[in-house]
């Protein structure tokens, strides 16, 4: 017997190509999920995750928001 279990995606998630999300698991809101990464275990808000099993490599910064042009001033 097969059961499924639902996975959770919060709001502005970016999810890389190919990357992986095994059944039950849970990503915060915010969050980077790299390409190629197999996410076996929740991932929390507001981080960078990646590898294979992914994991965080750290939390976003606010100063994180000011090195793309979707965020600039003007």
């Amino acid at each position: 017997m097969k059961i499924a279990k639902p996975i959770t995606v919060g709001n502005n998630v970016w999810i890389g190509a190919g990357a992986t999300i095994l059944a039950g698991v849970t990503i915060g809101d915010n969050s980077v999920i790299g390409a190629g990464s197999i996410v076996s275990k929740s991932i929390p808000s507001n981080v960078i995750a990646v590898g294979v099993p992914c994991r965080v490599m750290r939390k976003i910064a606010e100063e994180d928001k000011y090195r793309y042009p979707l965020y600039s001033k003007g």
